[in-house]
């Protein structure tokens, strides 16, 4: 299939297709829910959204490093190393590195703006440094770079009825709210890399804090105080996918299913956590199974109407309709047997 979406998508060159490639694997493997969604969109479409992806998970893989095997300073050099050649990427239209190589590919295709991967960086580096948040308002301005900017990366590759203006803040919003989702679910794996992304102000609000937190994830022992702050950022979050709606109707419509899709996944984690009484601190919340795979069902059903339209507007359209009607069907097996996550 990898060769059929880089076909579609005009991608020839053997060193770029290899990139692409490149970026698609670390999609499957590390980001199922969105590779999922991915499937869902326009074959021609699909190797963009893995080049954003896979830069960002890279990114984000230097901070992290769950392996434990790298040093703070190591870290910092191997985040800034790869600042420097996204920026010479962008700057010259070429790079030697396969992921950057199919970003800049990406940006120069989709006329994406610069300052969004600029922001995005910058974020990362600061995560090397900062470990919590005073405020939302804090919080809100490293999210503009970590996730608010990956809504703006994402729109021009998905498409849009109206001006990409009106569209952007809810594009901007949705990466927020899936953002906030990941920090309730994985508050515990969070505080494990010395980092606790809830502000300390709604915290307070309610009564807990950095050390309670720390306390109930090393005793495994609960507290109402943190499952009342729990049930505050679930509500804020459900407040930001609220503003983020809206724009799931400016996207181009055979790129709606695959962010509703997304939408649906991620907003349903809230779900979960409230299903599991905000625990957490001790486990990560988990989407049923089946209800993923209905998700995944309905999102190909809607796909196939959204293309309705455009079957009759070209006389190729039913080869193009016939093979990207079956990746919607192979995305809802996918679900079924299990094979994605959140």
């Amino acid at each position: 299939m990898t060769r059929r979406e880089l076909d579609a998508a005009g991608i020839e060159e053997p060193g770029l297709r290899a990139a692409y490639s490149h970026c698609r694997q670390l999609n499957a493997r590390h980001g199922k829910t969105y590779f999922l969604a991915a499937r869902l969109l326009p074959i021609d479409r699909r190797p963009a959204v893995h080049a954003l992806y896979g830069f960002a998970r890279w990114a984000d893989d230097i901070v992290d490093d769950l392996t434990g095997e790298t040093t703070p300073a190591e870290r910092d050099r191997a985040l800034h190393a790869l600042h420097d050649r996204m920026a010479a990427g962008l700057r010259t239209g070429r790079s030697e590195e396969p992921v950057v190589q199919a970003l800049v590919d990406t940006a120069l295709r989709y006329d994406i703006d610069h300052a969004h991967f600029t922001d995005f960086m910058a974020a990362m580096l600061s995560d090397l440094e900062v470990t919590d948040y005073p405020t939302y308002e804090a919080l809100a301005r490293y999210m503009h770079g970590s996730a608010a900017v990956i809504g703006l990366q994402m729109l021009p590759v998905l498409g849009t009825v109206t001006s990409r203006e009106e569209a952007a803040p809810h594009a901007a919003a949705l990466g927020i709210a899936f953002q906030l989702t990941n920090f309730l679910r994985d508050v515990g794996e969070d505080l494990d890399r010395g980092r606790v992304y809830l502000p300390a102000d709604l915290l307070a609000a309610h009564g807990a804090d950095r050390e309670l937190l720390a306390w109930s994830r090393r005793t495994g022992r609960d507290d109402p105080r943190i499952r009342a702050a729990l049930r505050a950022g679930v509500a804020l979050t459900r407040d930001v996918y609220h503003q983020a709606e809206p724009g799931l109707n400016m996207l181009d419509p055979v790129a709606r299913p695959c962010m509703r899709t997304a939408f649906t996944l991620y907003r349903d984690i809230l779900k979960a956590i409230e299903s599991d009484d905000f625990q957490v601190l001790h486990r990560r919340a988990v989407v049923p199974r089946r209800r993923r795979a209905a998700v995944a069902l309905a999102g190909a059903v809607r796909l196939s109407v959204a293309r309705l339209p455009r079957r009759k507007q070209s006389n190729d359209t039913s080869a193009r309709v016939g093979a990207d009607g079956s990746h919607a069907t192979e995305a809802s097996t996918e679900a079924v047997r299990g094979e994605i996550t959140t």
